[in-house]
């Protein structure tokens, strides 16, 4: 049964109904993402991708311009927000919230100016000055779970119980947000599929993804085409749609409400049809 949670989120210029999971298309700006690296790197096919992903029924889009794949090498300052700032500017006014993907204080203020309606930090907004450049906003924040660095998580990341670790890990930035002055409303918390997780950690998260955020905070989860569903199925991540979908519907089903992918068309329809099912079945 999927299990209650928060009814809205507070995303910027917008306000979010989550009475059903939200899908967060993916555009990657970069040209070393482990699956669409390079695919739109350049402008006019990052805006194309974006437009098709709002027809598909996207209702957010997430604009990353560092990879955070394990290995990946960090991308300089100015590098980040010439690819990203751009790409802000032009979709703007496309008509659903604005993410940006970043973990630099310099990168969140720079895209804040520019209008974006969430910050999604892969450090949950520990870097220095993290937390000054959102307090003062009204953007949404995804505080997610990682254990090391892109560059050394998966070196033997290593739990005794993972899915308690994570949840006190999350637990504890929410409360360090509150402390800042930042509105549970305005939070949404990612365990961090891939990142400093081995392969039993990661099904075993999705597995009790219900135990690892307070009911009034939704969950946002990023498992699409990720190695963890090649490890499971054996295939390479441009034939893993299928798997990708199949966890979307687990994690849906265990209280996720806003699953972030790159198949968006897919992953919408799936969704109408896990939703219609359990409208019949509880009548909500």
């Amino acid at each position: 049964m999927h299990p209650p949670g928060p009814s809205e989120f507070q995303c910027g210029r917008f306000r979010l109904a989550l009475t059903r999971p939200l899908v967060m298309g993916i555009l990657n700006i970069t040209p070393d993402s482990f699956y669409d690296g390079a695919r739109f790197l350049p402008h006019e096919a990052a805006l194309a991708r974006a437009h098709q992903m709002v027809d598909e029924g996207a209702d957010l889009i997430d604009i990353g311009g560092e990879s955070t794949r394990p290995g990946a090498q960090a991308v300089p300052l100015n590098q980040e927000l010439g690819r990203v700032l751009p790409m802000i500017k032009a979709l703007r006014e496309i008509g659903i919230p604005l993410s940006i993907d970043t973990h630099k204080p310099e990168v969140m203020r720079a895209a804040l100016a520019e209008g974006v309606d969430l910050i999604n930090d892969i450090w949950g907004f520990r870097q220095p000055g993290a937390l000054e450049q959102i307090k003062q906003s009204s953007c949404g924040l995804c505080v997610m779970h990682m254990s090391g660095d892109p560059q050394t998580m998966q070196k033997a990341p290593s739990y005794q119980d993972v899915a308690s670790e994570v949840a006190a890990f999350l637990q504890a930035r929410i409360v360090a947000l509150e402390a800042a002055g930042i509105e549970r409303t305005r939070m949404s918390v990612d365990p961090g599929f891939g990142f400093g997780k081995t392969l039993e950690h990661n099904y075993t998260l999705l597995a009790r993804l219900a135990q690892l955020a307070p009911a009034d905070v939704p969950l946002l989860i990023g498992v699409s085409r990720k190695s963890m569903l090649g490890a499971v199925t054996g295939r390479p991540a441009n034939e893993r749609a299928a798997a990708s979908i199949a966890a979307a519907i687990c994690a849906a089903e265990r209280g996720a409400r806003i699953i972030r992918v790159h198949d968006v068309a897919l992953t919408v329809d799936a969704l109408k049809v896990w939703h219609a099912v359990r409208t019949a079945d509880t009548g909500q």
